[in-house]
């Protein structure tokens, strides 16, 4: 039950509910962390009681690996495969605008805390990111490799994670989310290389 501003009592169902507890466990986590997680603080904020949450999740790090997985963005190549660099740089964009939205605050509150990476870092990487297709660029350069762009032997794991390495790094170094020229210059400079195709190509 949530209480609208005139005071009315309305019930959220579905769709709806389910959000609002996603939205709830991703800011409980970043205030109080993964260790002091649990179902009576997701429900306070979620304005629901915690007997709703187990009627679907039977712990709290169920309700956030499951927000989790479903807030994380699949990166998607263009129709045709005609733009590897453009498809690159919209994989970068959508991983910083990942970084910035709430679930990617909690990730990131959860792996800089020792205790929190610990107990959530191996459910994270296996029920989250490689459910959703790994890195912000995997699946665009595996899509192309799967076409004959350029050699599938170049796609390593260190390739695959250059480009979310460097959008990492300045991330944290500048504390201000890069530029689109930024994220060009990582795939001209560092992943197109990586892959055979010169210091800048336009297009693959």
């Amino acid at each position: 039950m949530v209480v609208s501003d005139r005071g009315a009592r309305t019930r959220r169902r579905g769709e709806e509910l389910i959000r609002a507890i996603h939205d709830a466990v991703l800011e409980e986590v970043v205030e109080v962390g993964v260790g002091r997680l649990t179902m009576d603080g997701i429900g306070r904020r979620a304005a629901t009681p915690r007997t709703t949450l187990y009627r679907r999740w039977s712990d709290p790090i169920e309700v956030l690996l499951d927000a989790l997985y479903h807030q994380h963005p699949v990166e998607e190549p263009a129709p045709g495969a005609d733009d590897l660099r453009g498809d690159l740089i919209r994989a970068l964009r959508l991983m910083v605008e990942w970084a910035l939205s709430p679930a990617g605050r909690a990730v990131a509150a959860i792996l800089t805390d020792p205790k929190s990476a610990a107990l959530m870092s191996e459910a994270l990487f296996e029920r989250v990111f490689a459910s959703r297709g790994g890195t912000f660029t995997r699946t665009v350069l595996r899509h192309y490799a799967d076409r004959g762009r350029f050699p599938a032997e170049l796609l390593t794991p260190v390739v695959a994670d250059i480009g979310e390495a460097l959008v990492t790094k300045r991330l944290i170094d500048t504390g201000a989310p890069p530029a689109d020229e930024d994220l060009a210059a990582i795939v001209d400079q560092a992943i197109l290389p990586a892959i055979g195709l010169g210091p800048r190509a336009p297009r693959a």
